[in-house]
């Protein structure tokens, strides 16, 4: 698990990577990698600071298929500042590079696609994001950083409740379950310095309700 130190490390060193928001997606809305393979621009209101987790990309050995978000249901997750403003800077960037092969992005395209604008399978990303973490010497993994995001939001007094809808859990006892005992950990050793932004980012005020198209 990453503390806020070591989350806002991660974010600076991701930032020219080719995952980077597949990154902030996942430590800092703590989103499944499903679910990042599958969101698409329809579902980001960047102006309202919001988006929709409405489905999520499943792959087998049969190959991928997109279906409804896990639980069956959607859910809104309000973006920190800091993931509005990367999302709109990948945007300008995933624009003008499809444009250069003749795509024009539009709302139906997904926020992370390959170079030639097909959606990235959930196995790549997971690959990629391990093999980031790896040369960097820790052993966190893409789920890892749901994980942390999880933790940071029960270590800054988020309530249990809110934290299990914007994980997308089906109950608040799967939450309390999973991070309690992490929660206590990462609460002990605070926030200072530039990682207090972090911290706050990591862990939203308050969920406002979104239209789930």
């Amino acid at each position: 698990m990453l503390d806020p130190a070591g989350t806002a490390d991660i974010i600076e060193d991701a930032r020219n990577y080719t995952f980077f928001i597949p990154i902030v997606l996942a430590v800092l809305c703590g989103m499944r990698r499903g679910e990042i393979a599958a969101l698409r621009w329809r579902s980001l209101d960047l102006d309202a600071g919001q988006l929709s987790v409405v489905a999520s990309i499943e792959q087998t050995r049969a190959g991928c298929r997109e279906k409804d978000a896990k639980s069956g249901r959607g859910r809104a997750v309000a973006l920190p500042a800091l993931v509005v403003e990367e999302l709109r800077r990948h945007r300008l960037a995933q624009a003008q590079a499809m444009l250069a092969i003749g795509v024009r992005v539009t709302a139906d395209h997904h926020v992370v696609m390959q170079g030639d604008a097909l959606p990235l399978q959930p196995n790549s990303i997971t690959q990629a994001i391990a093999k980031f973490m790896k040369k960097r010497g820790s052993k966190v993994r893409l789920h890892g950083l749901r994980h942390s995001h999880a933790t940071h939001m029960l270590a800054s007094g988020i309530h249990p409740k809110i934290a299990s809808e914007r994980l997308g859990h089906s109950k608040v006892g799967i939450t309390l379950d999973l991070y309690r005992c992490s929660a206590g950990d990462a609460g002990r050793g605070g926030h200072q310095g530039r990682h207090a932004d972090i911290g706050c980012a990591t862990s939203p005020a308050e969920e406002r309700p979104v239209a789930i198209r």
